[in-house]
């Protein structure tokens, strides 16, 4: 009996492994390309962007991803990400079909391995003093044996892995960039500072469009534009010819794209003390008079206030103030069906304009970005005189009215300069007209593309990126998607949409809403009560100057007792006022501190509590089951 329990053991062993085996064939030969990605921001799988770039791979491409095995033992968050970029590839390689040919190489001291990606351009950072270096990039080539790289994988800008990964390989099969005219006002792309004779560098934005596209400069005195442009970007136009307006209205009624930066008020690039804070104002509003006959108007004497979305700033005493005027718009704020928008978390403005649509217009303008209903329009000038972003609150009162500060402007539009004699179509690339140039009729028409935006400091590095140096390099680190926003707009313009999808796929910040919203009605609620207090503590300290002033005059004299009381009833007076102040003061937090009080009530007591009491009657039943 026994020997026969050893048998059938033994048996039922062997076919648990026969059945093991038979899973592991079938599991590999109809099931290998089976993936199920439950990470939170799907890490794993990539966008339908990627997809389309890599699908149209038309010649085999080399990817060499280079990561110092030795050199990083001690560093276990670096290899873990580093495990992680390496899935990533293994997945691009999986996708392409044999069209990407992945190699793992680790350069270790001294080896060709090492003096390959030296060759390849990729950044060797010091990890001890010992001396040791680590590589941790790739480097791809083509057929044509043209190579791209990413010089070192930052941990800390691991939602950009995927975009950069798809932008390398995009940039290894499209031989033409589209080309970008730029007319700027503003000294985007560097200057010369006369006073020190040292040039200032470009603002990052300027950067990534050199990057990604071919940017040819218009000259502001120009009086006509460049020839075969795909996208021309505008930023605060003002002063513009009528040559220079004449030929920009006709190569957008000719087929031509543009994205247009208009502001009521242009702050300076002097450094700041806090870098949100607003500099003096040194521009004034944009002057581009084709908007209207494209059918909106920048209401150029008035500034964007929202108190729902408006970012805290340092105020004069150093404690952190609500600025009415700088803003972090959410998506809540975007138009998500917008694909230059449905992927971004995050825009910072500044002063930014308020655009009113045209009712009496041909074209269709659909608003991209607007307010929240906790908004009103606010006098420029009191921005050009601001000291103190408390005072913007004074008077705010919230219209319920959403305002657009960014639209997309298409469909069929008048020739604001009928019968003038100008090239038109040639200054358009691939342009759906084919006529030769000549004069142009009063009813000539053409088909809008156009996205205007009422800001132009969004483009600034100081609401978006910071710039830091990584081991002699400057490393641009954004913390909001403007960006990405400026890209996603001018690849949309130019045609080419598929990067898009793929940018930011991270959150960059994961606001309080509940939080947010506090604030705000706390800060309506106790507003009214502070400017009473105010304008009592004003008269007070009125009069008790008066009363001080009064004795310094009578040095040889005392005060009338009735004086002596006053001064007395004054001075109370006054220091009562300046603690209901305070009070009130705390009592914009209260809220939010009631809020928190709660949360960790119910995180650090109700919650363990109730899983107590639930396995307890999961234990209780279970007994009951079993004396039954």
């Amino acid at each position: 009996m026994q020997m026969s329990r050893n048998v059938y053991s033994g048996l039922g062993l062997a076919l648990l492994a026969v059945a093991f085996l038979l899973f592991t064939l079938v599991n590999n030969l109809w099931f290998s390309g089976a993936r199920l990605d439950l990470t939170e921001n799907k890490l794993y799988t990539l966008s339908a962007g990627s997809e389309a770039i890599v699908g149209r791979i038309d010649e085999p491409l080399n990817f060499y991803f280079f990561f110092s095995e030795e050199a990083s033992q001690d560093l276990t968050t670096l290899r873990a990400y580093a495990s992680r970029v390496r899935e990533l590839l293994q997945e691009y390689e999986r996708l392409g079909g044999g069209k990407i040919r992945l190699t793992l190489v680790d350069p270790e001291p001294f080896s060709d391995a090492q003096d390959q990606a030296a060759a390849f351009g990729l950044q060797a950072v010091p990890v001890n003093n010992a001396g040791d270096e680590l590589y941790f990039g790739l480097a791809a080539t083509n057929a044509l044996d043209d190579q791209r790289v990413i010089g070192f994988f930052q941990p800390d800008k691991e939602e950009f892995l995927e975009y950069e990964i798809s932008k390398l390989i995009q940039s290894l099969q499209v031989i033409e960039k589209p080309r970008i005219g730029l007319l700027s006002s503003l000294k985007i792309q560097g200057d010369m500072d006369m006073t020190t004779f040292q040039s200032t560098p470009a603002w990052i934005i300027a950067d990534q469009l050199a990057e990604a596209f071919d940017v040819e400069s218009v000259d502001l005195a120009a009086e006509s534009l460049p020839d075969k442009l795909d996208v021309l970007m505008l930023v605060h136009p003002h002063n513009l010819s009528e040559s220079l307006l004449m030929s920009i209205d006709k190569f957008a009624l000719a087929g031509g794209r543009l994205l247009v930066f208009v502001d009521p008020l242009v702050e300076t690039q002097v450094p700041q003390a806090s870098p949100m804070m607003p500099a003096a104002p040194a521009q004034l509003p944009s002057d581009f008079p084709l908007l209207s006959h494209w059918g909106v108007v920048l209401l150029a004497d008035k500034v964007l206030g929202d108190a729902q979305q408006a970012l805290s700033v340092g105020g004069p005493n150093g404690q952190p103030l609500r600025h009415l005027g700088i803003l972090g718009l959410q998506q809540e704020n975007f138009n998500l069906d917008d694909v230059t928008l449905a992927s971004l978390e995050t825009l910072n403005v500044s002063s930014a304009g308020i655009l009113e649509l045209i009712a009496d217009r041909t074209t269709i303008v659909e608003v991209l970005i607007a307010s929240s209903e906790f908004a009103m329009p606010i006098d420029r000038i009191r921005f050009e005189t601001l000291t103190d972003p408390a005072d913007l609150q004074l008077d705010f009162k919230a219209t319920g009215t959403r305002y657009p500060l960014a639209v997309r402007i298409t469909g069929p539009a008048v020739t604001a300069y009928p019968n003038s004699d100008i090239r038109a179509v040639s200054l358009v690339a691939d342009g759906a007209l084919n006529e030769d140039s000549g004069a142009v009729n009063d009813d000539a028409i053409g088909n809008l593309n156009v996205i205007v935006i009422a800001d132009t400091d969004l483009l600034s590095d100081r609401l978006w990126v910071q710039v830091q140096d990584f081991f002699g390099q400057s490393i641009a680190s954004p913390w909001a998607n403007n960006g990405d926003f400026v890209i996603n707009a001018v690849e949309n313009l130019a045609g080419s949409s598929d990067l898009i999808s793929i940018r930011s796929r991270g959150r960059f910040t994961r606001p309080f809403d509940v939080v947010q919203d506090l604030r705000r009605e706390a800060e309506a609620r106790y507003l009214a009560s502070a400017d009473d207090l105010q304008a009592q503590l004003a008269d007070t300290e009125r009069q008790l100057s008066e009363l001080e002033a009064s004795r310094g005059q009578q040095i040889q004299l005392s005060l009338s007792p009735e004086q002596e009381t006053a001064l007395l009833q004054f001075q109370a007076e006054k220091l009562r006022i300046r603690k209901d102040l305070r009070d009130v003061r705390h009592q914009l937090d209260k809220d939010i501190e009631a809020l928190g009080t709660t949360l960790k009530f119910i995180n650090i007591a109700l919650l363990p509590l109730l899983l107590i009491l639930l396995l307890m009657a999961i234990h209780y039943v279970r007994l009951r089951r079993v004396e039954e």
